[in-house]
C-alpha cells in the first residue's frame, strides 16, 4: 500500500443507529488525508468528493516531524472529535543492503516507524480524552519473516505490528480499539517506487486487489478486531505458514523473490 495517512474526524455518535425505521442521510464529517509530498492527494480528494465525502486534502511529508504536526493541526481545525484514524504511511527500498543509501534507509525509518509513533501519540491522547475511537495501523505480511533485499522494510513493519498490538491492550480501558492490517503484495505502485520492477514483485506479478485489502482493513477496524491479514486465501495461508517455518528458510525464500535480476 502506498505511503499515506487518512484521518476521519466525525461526530461521536455518527455510527449509532437511529430509532426511525427510515434511515436519514447524514453529511459525513471532514476527512483530512495526507499522502506525503505527492500531488496525488488532490486527485484522492476529488475521488472522495465525487463519492459524497467532505475531504480536506493535506499535503505533508510524514517522514518529517513538521509534516506530522501539519496533519494533526488539520484534524484539530475541524473542531470535531476524531472517530477513526488510519495510519498507513510506509514505503520500501529494494536492493542489496551493501548497495542501498543510508540516507534513504533512515528516511524510510522516519516514515514507517517514527511518524507512526508521532501521529499515534496525538491520536490516542485525543481519543482517550473523548472515551472512544478506532485506529487502523498498517503493517505488512513482511512483518512475519526476514526480508533480504528489503532489509530495512521488513523490520520496520514488524515494529508497527507489535506497536499496534501493544497499544491495543493499553487503550482497552479508554474505549479505544486498535487494529493491525497486514497486507500481502498489493496491486499498487509500492514495489515500483521501491525500485523492485526487476524482481519477482515487479510488473506482471500476481498481487492482491488494493480495493479488497482496503475494504478488509476497514471492516476489521470497525469490528474492533486485533489484526487481519489483507489479501486472498493464498495470502492468508502464507501468514499461517509463517508461524511454523524456520526464519532462515523464510529468509532464503524471500531472497529468491526480492533479489534484483541481472539485466539482459
Amino acid at each position: 500500500m502506498r505511503s499515506g495517512t487518512a484521518l476521519r474526524a466525525a461526530a461521536r455518535n455518527c455510527h449509532r443507529p437511529r430509532r426511525s425505521h427510515v434511515p436519514r442521510r447524514r453529511r459525513p464529517g471532514p476527512v483530512p488525508a495526507s499522502t506525503g509530498r505527492s500531488d496525488k492527494i488532490d486527485e484522492t480528494a476529488e475521488q472522495f468528493t465525487r463519492d459524497g465525502a467532505h475531504v480536506i486534502p493535506v499535503r505533508a511529508d510524514l517522514a518529517d516531524a513538521d509534516g506530522v504536526e501539519t496533519v494533526w493541526q488539520a484534524v484539530e481545525k475541524t473542531g470535531r472529535p476524531l472517530a477513526a484514524a488510519v495510519l498507513n504511511a510506509g514505503r520500501s527500498i529494494g536492493g542489496a543492503f551493501l548497495d542501498t543509501g543510508l540516507d534513504d534507509e533512515l528516511s524510510l525509518i522516519s516514515l514507517n516507524v517514527t511518524s507512526v509513533v508521532h501521529l499515534a501519540k496525538r491520536v490516542t491522547r485525543h481519543m482517550a480524552e473523548h472515551g472512544e475511537g478506532k485506529i487502523l495501523i498498517t503493517s505488512s505480511l513482511s512483518a512475519t519473516l526476514p526480508t533480504p533485499y528489503e532489509t530495512v522494510y521488513g523490520p520496520s513493519r514488524a515494529f508497527t505490528r507489535m506497536f499496534a498490538l501493544g497499544l491495543r491492550e493499553e487503550l482497552k480501558e479508554h474505549g479505544v480499539t486498535v487494529t493491525c492490517l497486514m497486507p500481502g503484495a498489493t496491486d499498487s505502485d509500492f514495489h515500483a517506487r521501491a525500485g523492485m520492477n526487476n524482481t519477482a514483485f515487479g510488473t506482471g506479478a500476481k498481487k492482491n486487489s488494493r480495493k479488497v485489502v482496503a475494504r478488509q482493513g476497514f471492516v476489521a477496524m470497525m469490528e474492533g478486531r486485533a489484526e487481519i491479514v489483507g489479501g486472498d486465501a493464498a495470502t492468508k495461508r502464507s501468514a499461517i505458514e509463517h508461524r511454523f517455518l524456520p526464519e532462515t528458510y523464510k529468509a532464503a525464500r524471500h531472497a529468491t523473490k526480492a533479489k534484483p535480476r541481472p539485466h539482459r
